[in-house]
């Protein structure tokens, strides 16, 4: 019997116990942040899981599967070309338009195929921060310069966080490549050419992008045309995803033709409900893959893996962000009043009270705008509003959960202190500048 582990067991029962002991719920303010927090999960779990994380963990599960072990070692290892490896995967992240839960799967994928450390945070940081319809939102509701101040703060930060993730935890990396099993002598050769994969990813990865594309906030202009037929554009990426099924991996085309036809009728009969034909297709998807062998299955499987690990500390995470933090324009246990009242001026204390509040909280794709908007109405100062666009999209504390069992606690910690420091500096010289 280990009595480190027997100690363990009974602090948490007993603190678990005087947690049930001393429930406030005669306290109206206790009893609205769980309301709060059920009602946050329940927004996620409609809004997010099916559209957004569902082809995330598929595109991650592809990663596993289709991508070699070298390409990934060698554009993106630990021993890759500095310039290129950060390139690659702050380009490769900001061609997301994802939220901070959302790009860890993918994050998952690139980073136990073997890229290094660093690369992979910059990667990790890049989806959510580096946004380009963020970017472009944030130029139109609160400005041309927090937008600029923004998009050049985001590409920085994702190479810098990076680099120091790679210079603290070098050491430890090297030592941990052949345990994440990173030898590239035992890592299977490429079964088709890079010019299918990339046109393999490119149907998912459409899938994913256009499937969650937000309407503007203008009735007119390319990107309200793109919303108008997002749906169209994204059932012609199907499409091609659905071809290449057969082609390339040999899943017979009366199955996925089946999928297709059932999931056209039902976006018939449920036009003004697109969920239910996509949830239809993804579980069409799903059992076409895992009732076939060979790389159909190790897709499925590998999807599953992520899907099961990263789901229900997602959706824990949500419900604890909300009760603490409530939704936007409602409160949690955490008052909002006391968040606006915290972050005016420019003080070394405001922008790292933004720094800390937009790290731990959710922001959904594109939502962290509307929300600072309102904070700088009620008084918030530049910096700190540029601190919280910093370290807002790219945290909360879902995300922080599903990291710490990705990577670690040690590495986690540091991601998240260098993202609070950095978003605080770059908060304080930005309001001191404007």
């Amino acid at each position: 019997m280990s009595w480190k582990a027997e100690w363990k067991s009974l602090i948490t029962i007993v603190v678990v116990f005087l947690a049930v002991f001393f429930l406030p719920l005669d306290s109206q303010k206790f009893n609205s942040a769980i309301f709060e927090g059920l009602h946050l999960a329940k927004w996620y779990a409609r809004e997010h899981v099916v559209f957004c994380l569902v082809p995330a963990f598929f595109i991650a599960g592809a990663i596993g599967v289709f991508v070699s072990r070298e390409s990934v070692i060698r554009y993106l290892g630990a021993g890759a070309n500095k310039v290129l490896a950060y390139g690659v995967a702050s380009v490769s992240g900001s061609i997301l338009a994802v939220c901070s839960c959302t790009v860890l799967p993918l994050f998952a994928g690139i980073y136990r195929m073997g890229a290094g450390l660093g690369p992979a945070t910059a990667f990790l940081y890049a989806g959510p921060a580096i946004n380009v319809l963020a970017i472009v939102l944030t130029v139109r509701v609160l400005g041309l310069e927090i937008g600029i101040a923004r998009a050049v703060g985001a590409i920085l930060f994702s190479v810098v966080i990076g680099l120091f993730m790679h210079i603290i935890f070098r050491k430890s990396e090297n030592e941990n490549k052949e345990k994440r099993g990173l030898n590239p002598l035992t890592s299977p050769r490429p079964t088709r050419p890079l010019w299918q994969n990339a046109i393999y990813f490119a149907s998912m990865v459409g899938i994913l992008v256009f499937a969650n594309w937000g309407a503007p906030d203008q009735s007119i202009g390319i990107w309200n045309t793109i919303y108008e037929y997002k749906w169209l554009i994204t059932g012609i990426m199907s499409v091609i995803l659905a071809v290449l099924l057969v082609i390339w991996l040999g899943i017979s085309w009366l199955k996925v033709t089946s999928v297709a036809l059932i999931t056209v009728i039902l976006a018939i009969l449920f036009g003004k409900m697109p969920m239910i034909p996509f949830a239809a297709a993804t579980i069409g998807l799903s059992v076409i893959t895992s009732g076939k062998k060979g790389e159909a299955a190790e897709w499925f499987d590998q999807s599953w893996t992520f899907a099961r690990q990263i789901l229900p500390l997602l959706l824990f995470g949500v419900l604890i962000a909300g009760i603490l933090l409530g939704r936007p324009g409602k409160e949690g246990l955490v008052s909002s009043a006391w968040i606006s009242d915290s972050v005016g001026g420019n003080s070394f204390g405001a922008n790292f009270f933004a720094s800390v509040a937009g790290a731990f909280m959710y922001f959904a794709t594109l939502t962290e705008v509307p929300i600072l908007q309102g904070l700088l109405g009620s008084g918030m100062g530049k910096g700190p509003a540029l601190a919280l666009l910093l370290a807002g999209p790219a945290l909360s504390l879902p995300s922080m959960l599903v990291l710490r069992s990705i990577m670690g606690t040690k590495k986690t910690i540091v991601f998240i202190a260098l993202v609070i420091i950095m978003a605080t500096l770059c908060g304080m010289i930005f309001g001191a500048l404007f």
